[in-house]
């Protein structure tokens, strides 16, 4: 398919930060950049350029730095227009991935472009051994920077509004998440629901086991439809044992980073105390607003134990993941170490180390429990990460392994063309210095004094419902319960218990993703 479907870390441009790669942004000719306001973000994937010449970084919750002044400069002269044919464009992104990928040594001495059909066929080309080691899987590429900057700022998408989730051995598909501003919400799909046909009307309706049988989960994809608005699809579905069948029409909305019905929850622990729970969908900057209010009514209600549910949640802006640390280090000094950005050697003036910084809505935990699956990534990891020195045994991932993405990409912007470059050109580092998490964090978390517990995600129930798998074991976990530990990693406090079945199937995938379904992986 060519493209993994986690988010990814980013730079962006001076007044929000992206994915869990970092982003930083570049003219188009590629000249270096200089630091400017930006933020850093972590995620599914991308990174917000400007066609000026800005850096910008992946990073949670932080307030932009202050630009640099730009350098004098003669009387610019007028330039001519980039011709955006195939190869002048291939040439142009191999040169700026030549100057900033992180993995120079990686790439091919030469290589004909002429060969390929695409840029992004190219670009796949240039990071395949990269790619084969496990440290570049499909987190460079090319995308549009109006798409993208419509995604990273409001979360705008052409869509259906659901998530969904196949298993292709029992040829079944399933709604994983559905979005209030969604058309698919309003004709009544929501978590839980299994898709069973699919047609452009009620008439040519086609089993989903059918097209299952005929081409696996890419049939089940294209027979959904292109990402555009206006593009109707009629869907059968059962939900709750009631079968129903809705024609629904690809719309363009926001999708809410935080959902209005069960993103933010106080949890009783059953036995007189509270737990805060915070759903985060995707690090776009409008989730900055619904955390800051999440964590301000924590903070009023003296909620120090916090699960934190990243199960779907690939990466974004690096901001949002900084200011999600602000808001957990109420008891941190300034001078605690957040992050760390990384560069190749060549490009090391852009190291950056991002500090606590204080933010009246934060909280001291005592407490944290991350809910985690093989879609959480970039952004999602880098926040857990980061917080494992400073809460040890404290800290909990409960669920399954995350992805595994300690890198970050910037961003390229070529207006003419609308060509946004992402190159992964700098990894992730915690106060500690460390950032090799390329097989996920759950290997990693019990050495470095975290926990885990394995749990099931049960789409029978709400996320945050106190009866669905893995916010059950989050609870108990934050009880100091016993638990399995994911993928066999030792853990003190292991019971003997058989662990829970993790959850069939994988994220259903679009075979040509827009730039909300690069940060969304699943999104319809």
């Amino acid at each position: 398919m060519g493209w993994p479907g986690q988010g990814v870390k980013a730079r962006a441009a001076p007044t929000q930060k992206i994915h869990i790669w970092l982003r930083r942004s570049l003219d188009s000719d590629g000249a270096h950049l200089a630091k400017s306001a930006m933020h850093r973000t972590r995620a599914s994937v991308i990174a917000l350029c400007t066609a000026a010449v800005l850096l910008t970084s992946c990073g949670v919750g932080s307030s932009p730095t202050a630009p640099i002044e730009p350098r004098p400069s003669p009387t610019p002269t007028p330039t001519p227009t980039p011709q955006c044919s195939l190869r002048e464009r291939q040439l142009w992104a191999e040169a700026r991935i030549r100057e900033w990928y992180l993995f120079p040594e990686d790439l091919p001495a030469s290589i004909d472009p002429a060969q390929y059909d695409s840029v992004d066929g190219f670009i796949n080309a240039l990071t395949a051994t990269a790619r084969a080691a496990g440290k570049d899987r499909f987190y460079t590429y090319i995308t549009s920077i109006a798409a993208e900057n419509a995604f990273n700022s409001q979360g705008q998408t052409a869509a259906f509004g659901i998530r969904l989730r196949y298993d292709e051995a029992a040829r079944q598909v399933f709604v994983m998440d559905a979005y209030e501003t969604g058309p698919a919400f309003a004709a009544g799909l929501d978590r839980g629901a299994e898709l069973l046909a699919i047609g452009t009307t009620a008439a040519n309706l086609q089993s989903v086991s059918s097209l299952m049988a005929s081409g696996g989960s890419a049939a089940v994809a294209n027979a959904l439809g292109p990402s555009e608005a206006g593009v109707s699809r009629a869907m059968q579905y059962r939900r709750g044992g009631v079968t129903s069948t809705a024609t629904i029409t690809r719309a363009v909305f926001n999708i809410p980073p935080v959902s209005s019905r069960f993103g933010v929850q106080t949890i009783p622990d059953g036995s007189g105390g509270q737990i805060g729970y915070v759903n985060l969908r995707t690090f776009i900057s409008s989730a900055e607003t619904p955390l800051r209010n999440a964590f301000a009514g924590f903070r009023a209600a003296g909620i120090t134990r916090v699960i934190i549910d990243y199960r779907y949640n690939s990466g974004g802006l690096v901001s949002v993941a900084e200011l999600t640390g602000d808001l957990l280090g109420r008891n941190r000094l300034a001078t605690d170490v957040f992050s760390i950005t990384s560069f190749r050697p060549s490009k090391s003036a852009e190291n950056e180390t991002r500090l606590f910084r204080s933010t009246p809505e934060s909280i001291a935990p005592t407490a944290l429990a991350f809910i985690t699956t093989s879609t959480t990534a970039s952004a999602s990891e880098m926040v857990i990460f980061s917080m494992l020195p400073y809460l040890g045994n404290n800290l909990t991932m409960v669920g399954a392994n995350t992805f595994g993405k300690p890198v970050g990409t910037i961003n390229i912007d070529r207006a003419a063309c609308d060509d946004r470059l992402r190159i992964v050109a700098f990894d992730d580092r915690n106060r500690d210095n460390k950032a090799d998490y390329y097989g996920g964090l759950a290997p990693i978390i019990q050495p470095q004094g975290g926990r885990t517990c394995q749990a099931g995600d049960d789409v029978n129930f709400a996320m945050g419902s106190p009866s669905e798998a893995s916010t059950a074991a989050a609870i108990g976990a934050l009880g100091g319960g016993l638990c399995v530990p994911i993928g066999g990693v030792s853990n003190l406090r292991t019971a003997a218990a058989p662990a829970p079945a993790a959850p069939a199937g994988a994220l259903l995938l679009a075979q040509t993703p827009s730039a909300a379904q690069r940060e969304m992986p699943g999104l319809f």
